[in-house]
């Protein structure tokens, strides 16, 4: 399964094959890059190695609720009190992550608050007091690999709390009983959720709420890697998708908040910023702006040295129809990643139809044929869905058709899971040894090309950032994201990782490439060059957002009021009454009405008080 010890394929039982490695050898494990990693038969970047312990940027309070335990007694330097339970903070707390990269991003931001709060992070799931589990509802396998997990935690006595899509697009499972579960917008509860586990309670919070700050501390799987959430959610309605259940429908962080985050990463010294989201495609259409403003002002804040390059994350084809020029301009930036993860799921439009798709394939092709004819060296990763219910043979040919002619490198082979609750679990199936025939034939057309031959003797330039499997060779990535192996040991580590090199590429495979490193490159200066231009005329975005969002429900969120030390009206830094703002809104607020109601009640009782002496 491991080629050159850095990169894998996934088939259905290698989730499973993980959760058994990481009992087994004692480590974390880590599911690939792409927005769908499990189960799929080709990912770009071996992970597995832990990550750099951060220094917190907020202290982290657990809330105390009515009815929690409460904190224990005992000495300072004990993690547990008189009665055997783990103290508050003090316990030894296990993070395994299932899933894409925006459910690694949450647990990033889970992990570093039970750190900062006082929690110590382990890597040895038996060394554990407590186990967070964060899970994926992609899939049949990845959930019956969180089974897995939650058996081998409930036999050992474990602290279970199950955070993710799971819990919360399906908190009626059976294998939920019994254990604590968190939802997707209750990341920033963490603390408290583990606490009162670990004090013996089960708890539920899965109530939707607002989207978590960016501003919680971190704990960074790859040191020098960024995982940014750009939004929750998404526009769709795709008859066979479960995570809808879970994330809802489009929720977008405002554009500053992203920008502050990105400048918070670069100065704790990462070197890649990887921006995740359910469809970047659709990203502030709920406030009212785009892709193209958000790449622009993401750029703007990126070293003008090329030390910090910039991934875009997993876009569907209908929304990034409309901004096909903002996004080509921006893979053209030399600090973006040339390379894009677009989802076709079948080359056929009546299957594409049935799955409520919204696009087609006509429609995708002009998403791949103007991305890579605007950008030198594009990669376009997709996926593609076999056997989807109702599927004849021809339609399968269609979309065998399609991979040939492109020939994409990397393509997330699927067969087709009927996920509870979801419409297209309701529909006929296509029996199960046709669906396995088809995933097996399109296994083969994707391993008979190989697409990275033509860098073989060539100078390329790459960034450092990873460990392989292997444990010992560097991992690096050219500017259109080809993966490529370079010589490991602890000397060239300290050389390399975080760091940018012209290599000189000497073996290839269908997987990499392996390179020998010619220079380290310090600085280039061709990024302080570079500004993004390509964005809407406000006019232009408002048409593209009703024409993406025609018979949608999309919340429009209204823009944010000025904050209490500036004054909208005369824009000065501290507030000051406007002339527009009426009276009440000036002068009366929460304390002062209750102030005047309860002086208007005294007078009132002394009134009446009085008038009932007169008549006595």
């Amino acid at each position: 399964m491991v080629v050159e010890g850095a990169v894998e394929r996934a088939d259905v039982t290698d989730v499973v094959e993980d959760v058994e490695d990481m009992f087994d050898h004692g480590r974390r494990t880590t599911t690939a890059t792409a927005e769908d990693a499990v189960a799929a038969v080709s990912t770009t970047s071996g992970v597995g190695r832990s990550a750099r312990t951060l220094e917190p940027t907020v202290n982290v309070r657990a809330r105390r609720r009515e009815g929690e335990v409460d904190d224990r007694g005992g000495a300072e330097d004990d993690e547990t009190d008189e009665t055997g339970g783990t103290r508050p903070g003090r316990g030894k707390i296990f993070v395994h992550t299932f899933g894409c990269s925006h459910n690694h991003s949450d647990s990033e931001f889970m992990a570093g608050q039970l750190q900062s709060y006082g929690y110590e992070l382990v890597k040895d799931a038996s060394d554990a007091d407590g186990w967070l589990v964060n899970t994926c509802t992609v899939k049949n396998p990845s959930q019956s690999a969180m089974n897995t997990v939650l058996e081998r935690g409930k036999a050992a006595n474990k602290a279970l709390l199950v955070a993710g899509c799971v819990p919360q697009g399906d908190k009626g499972a059976k294998e939920l009983k019994d254990v604590s579960l968190l939802g997707v917008t209750q990341i920033d509860r963490v603390v408290e959720a583990m606490e009162r586990t670990l004090a013996g309670d089960t708890v539920r919070m899965l109530e939707k709420k607002t989207l978590p700050r960016l501003d919680l501390p971190k704990v960074r799987r790859n040191e020098f890697v960024e995982i940014l959430p750009l939004s929750t959610g998404c526009l769709g309605a795709c008859t066979y998708c479960k995570t809808k259940h879970a994330r809802g429908d489009l929720g977008s962080y405002e554009i500053s908040a992203l920008v502050s985050r990105v400048e918070q990463a670069i100065s704790e010294g990462v070197s890649e910023v990887w921006l995740s989201s359910e469809d970047t495609g659709a990203y502030g259409i709920d406030l009212g702006t785009d892709v193209a403003a958000l790449f622009r002002a993401i750029t703007a804040v990126l070293p003008t040295d090329g030390s910090v390059m910039l991934r875009l994350g997993m876009t569907n084809p209908p929304y990034i129809l409309a901004h096909l020029d903002a996004v080509a301009e921006a893979m053209r930036h030399p600090a973006v990643y040339a390379w894009m993860h677009i989802p076709v799921q079948s080359g056929s439009n009546a299957v594409l139809e049935a799955m409520k798709r919204e696009y087609t394939v006509e429609e995708f092709r002009t998403v791949c044929d103007t991305l890579l004819e605007a950008v030198p060296g594009m990669v376009i990763a997709t996926d593609v869905i076999c056997g989807f219910p109702g599927e004849t043979d021809e339609q399968w040919r269609e979309t065998m058709q399609l991979i040939e002619e492109y020939k994409f490198p990397e393509v997330h082979i699927s067969q087709f899971y009927p996920r509870p609750g979801t419409p297209a679990a309701r529909m006929k199936r296509v029996p199960t040894q046709i669906v396995k025939g088809r995933s097996r034939e399109l296994t083969v057309l994707f391993e008979s090309y190989q697409p990275h031959q033509h860098l073989v003797g060539k100078t390329e330039r790459v960034w450092v950032s990873d460990i392989a499997r292997d444990g010992t060779s560097l991992v690096a990535h050219t500017k259109n994201y080809t993966q490529i192996l370079l010589p490991g040991g602890e000397d060239q580590r300290a050389h390399l990782m975080g760091r940018s090199a012209m290599v000189e590429i000497y073996e290839s495979s269908r997987w990499s490439c392996k390179a020998r490193v010619l220079e380290v490159i310090d600085a280039d200066p061709t990024v302080a060059r570079v500004r993004l231009s390509v964005i809407p005329s406000e006019e232009e975005s408002k048409m593209i957002r009703e024409k993406l969002t025609k018979g949608k429900r999309v919340r429009i969120k209204k823009a944010q009021e000025m904050p209490e030390t500036g004054c909208s009206v005369c824009g000065s830094d501290s507030s000051c009454p406007s002339s527009k703002e009426p009276v009440t809104a000036r002068y009366l607020s929460v304390e002062t009405v209750l102030i005047a109601g309860t002086c208007i009640g005294a007078i009132s009782l002394a009134c009446a008080l009085y008038a009932r002496n007169r008549r006595n």
